[in-house]
């Protein structure tokens, strides 16, 4: 059995709720995981079984909600902000090199969607890191919002306008964020409204738990600015990139050129939608890639 217990952190002040997952009979340092979600994701929607299987594997795993979201603390909540996210990560990384169960000098990272370009970043800015997984990966905002606005169309752009005018007056007057769905169905407004956004988020939510389908709309303003992909070159560690070609919201070409800015990379393409890789028999293959591609890092 695996052994699941708290160890929360704080990141730039704010305490972080965090799980270490411990691998069963060990008394020695083990070779660590640090994982964390996508876009608005919570770290109980569907990470569980990832950590689960690394650590059976024999990883210590870190799992944390970021700030603003999940069992963590942060006002105001729901506000999604890639370079922020980044800090939880740097901080999340050092917590858990710090940890009695971990070898330190064996860490990798995990990421998936929004977080699969988190790891990009982190793994570039704090240099030590041994290896990263990206999943499905954004790394690209600026093809992200072009994308997503040809699917949308006027619409989707005339809706995205409103809403951050609407969040950047709140801000202005000091006022809580104004908030629109992370994932709507298409004949509707979200930040996601492919027609597997809605659907595919909420088939990761466990029966017991609830999940707040929103975020600040100042999102929309600011996500083409958020390119991981331009710190790929300063990545030195090995990369597993996993794609989802049949990915409705994530653009093969940001796949493509994060793939040709990696030194190091194996590129594994899979014939899924976006959300495929979290549950049934294309869980079980990736999870199983992933953590083969961990033992060939992070053991050997």
């Amino acid at each position: 059995m695996v052994e699941r217990t708290d160890s929360d952190f704080e990141s730039q002040g704010v305490r972080c709720a965090g799980w270490l997952y411990e691998p069963e009979d060990t008394d020695e340092e083990s070779p660590a995981i640090v994982m964390a979600h996508g876009f608005g994701g919570e770290r109980v929607a569907r990470l569980p079984a990832f950590a689960e299987r690394f650590a059976e594997a024999g990883y210590a795993v870190f799992l944390f909600d970021y700030r603003g979201f999940g069992d963590s603390d942060g006002e105001p909540g729901h506000v999604i902000d890639g370079p922020a996210h980044v800090e939880d990560w740097l901080a999340a990384l050092e917590h858990t090199r710090a940890l009695d169960a971990v070898d330190g000098d064996r860490v990798g990272l995990w990421g998936t969607s929004f977080s699969g370009g988190h790891v990009v970043e982190t793994a570039a800015r704090d240099g030590d890191v041994g290896a990263i997984v990206s999943q499905v990966p954004f790394t690209d905002g600026l093809r992200n919002a072009v994308h997503l606005v040809r699917q949308g169309g006027l619409g989707y752009l005339t809706e995205t306008a409103k809403a951050i005018a609407r969040d950047l007056g709140r801000m202005a007057t000091f006022r809580d964020p104004y908030y629109v769905p992370i994932a709507a169905d298409p004949d509707e407004f979200g930040v996601l409204n492919t027609p597997d956004a809605k659907p595919g988020y909420e088939s990761l939510i466990p029966d017991d738990e609830d999940w707040d389908n929103e975020c600040a709309a100042r999102i929309l303003g600011t996500v083409g600015f958020y390119r991981p992909v331009t710190a790929a070159p300063d990545v030195d560690c090995p990369a597993f990139v996993a794609e989802a070609t049949a990915d409705s919201i994530i653009p093969s070409s940001s796949v493509d050129a994060l793939v040709d800015e990696l030194d190091d990379v194996e590129r594994v393409r899979y014939d899924i939608g976006h959300f495929d890789a979290y549950t049934g028999a294309d869980f079980e293959r990736i999870v199983a890639r992933e953590r083969a591609f961990f033992d060939r890092t992070l053991r050997d």
